[in-house]
């Protein structure tokens, strides 16, 4: 069963990302404190009484241009509008009722979508009677809430997630899920008809074609496999701000639902900032990970083109250098289904798990090759055991006295380590540093 997608819209300045952090505070999760590459991050799951849900704040997608701000706004609401379960729309009790939020109120109205009208920064009692005036908006009953202080959102998500499925393990489908993401007009749905045997998905030289993400079971071997097309834009964009939400959501829906992300860079254009930032948002939510370079027909090669050309997108990766690489040719159908195969291995690779004797014994070796560094006072550090735990992928957790004072070089040379002895080939998996 999908995991209901909860979207936040409304004008800047109503207090939106500090709703997102209040409400994304609620999921506990292990803490990973390896270093990585970091960036803005609007997206994020959370859960309230054993129910979960992913949500996303749009505040951080809206252009600073003045002539194009409403514009951008109420393409914001339509993209909400067509990819959200529930909307919630925020409004600034202390400002009042402005334009755009009538504007908004009128999109919102006229939807078939569930939505909450939110009248936030009502931090006491002492403001309550501040909500009254949003009835106007004729929208229903608004809420009153604090983002900063949580003031409300206790009563307000038992009525939120109250429809929402319950967490169960006797739900969970089995299947591999496989999601194909990348920046629009890479080929996405090109290779998802060319793995289906058949034109499921609309497919023009138009970025954007593709009029829905519906999931399609591909037959392999007898097994059955789910293809994620996380698809491009219903229609076309007046600003970039549209796009790039768009694309961004259903990128990060399809991530979050899939095991293993087959992530399609363009051969000729190579590795850019939105394919950058799709990956990390799958090494975030630690899924498996293939990239796989289509159009590759096109490239003029020789017998080294390839190992130049994975040199070269491992040199951009950096520390990423565990993903496999693999050049393939929706068109031709060259390679397509060796991402099946390799989608295949890793998966199991991320259910695989190590013998704690054999984690430590590996550990001791490692230490005594080169032992951690000593902190800053002079003492000496020392990690003393280590063991896997996690049930979706692996994490690892290691006791020591001074866990603050692992530094990242140390945490990258025992990554390295573990990848060279134990695999996980395109797999990230978390390290977790404790004190003992």
């Amino acid at each position: 069963m999908k995991t209901p997608l909860v979207v936040i819209v409304g004008r800047p300045n109503v207090g939106k990302s500090t709703l997102f952090n209040r409400l994304i505070g609620h999921k506990e999760a292990i803490v990973d404190d390896q270093s990585g590459v970091t960036r803005d991050r609007n997206y994020g799951e959370a859960d309230w009484n054993n129910k979960k849900y992913r949500l996303i704040d749009t505040g951080g997608y809206v252009p600073n241009s003045k002539e194009l701000f409403e514009t951008a706004i109420r393409e914001q609401v339509d993209l909400a509008i067509e990819e959200a379960d529930v909307i919630l729309f925020v409004v600034d009790s202390r400002a009042g009722i402005t334009p755009v939020d009538v504007a908004i109120a009128k999109k919102l109205r006229n939807s078939n979508k569930k939505f909450f009208l939110l009248a936030n920064k009502i931090d006491s009692h002492n403001t309550d009677q501040l909500v009254y005036e949003f009835h106007s908006l004729g929208v229903g009953e608004p809420f009153a809430v604090s983002g900063m202080v949580g003031r409300g959102l206790g009563d307000f998500l038992d009525l939120l997630t109250g429809e929402f499925p319950e967490i169960t393990n006797y739900d969970e489908d089995k299947r591999l899920k496989i999601a194909i993401v990348g920046r629009p007009n890479v080929g996405k749905s090109s290779l998802t008809n060319a793995l289906l045997g058949y034109d499921r998905s609309i497919v023009t030289d138009i970025p954007g074609t593709t009029r829905d993400s519906v999931d399609s079971v591909l037959r392999y071997h007898g097994e059955e496999i789910i293809l994620i097309d996380t698809a491009g834009l219903r229609k076309k964009s007046k600003i970039d701000g549209g796009i790039e939400f768009y694309s961004t959501v259903r990128t990060l829906r399809a991530i979050g639902e899939c095991d293993v992300a087959i992530i399609l860079l363009d051969s000729i254009l190579g590795l850019e900032n939105q394919d950058q930032k799709i990956i990390d948002e799958a090494v975030q939510r630690r899924k498996g990970i293939i990239l796989a370079v289509n159009k590759w027909d096109l490239v003029d090669k020789d017998t080294h083109t390839a190992k130049i050309y994975t040199d070269q997108l491992n040199s951009k990766l950096g520390n990423l250098d565990y993903l496999p690489i693999t050049f393939v040719s929706a068109l031709t159908k060259q390679r397509i289904f060796k991402l099946i195969e390799q989608a295949k291995e890793i998966e199991a690779e991320r259910k695989k798990r190590i013998p704690t004797s054999e984690l430590n014994e590996f550990l001791q070796e490692e230490i005594s090759k080169l032992p951690p560094p000593s902190t800053h006072t002079g003492r000496e550090v020392k990690i003393k055991y280590m063991t896997q735990v996690g049930e979706k992928y692996p994490v690892f957790l290691f006791f020591t006295n001074y866990p603050k004072s692992v530094n990242d070089n140390y945490k990258r040379y025992l990554e390295k380590a573990i990848r060279k002895r134990f695999g996980y080939f395109g797999v990230p998996f978390t390290m977790s540093f404790k004190e003992k």
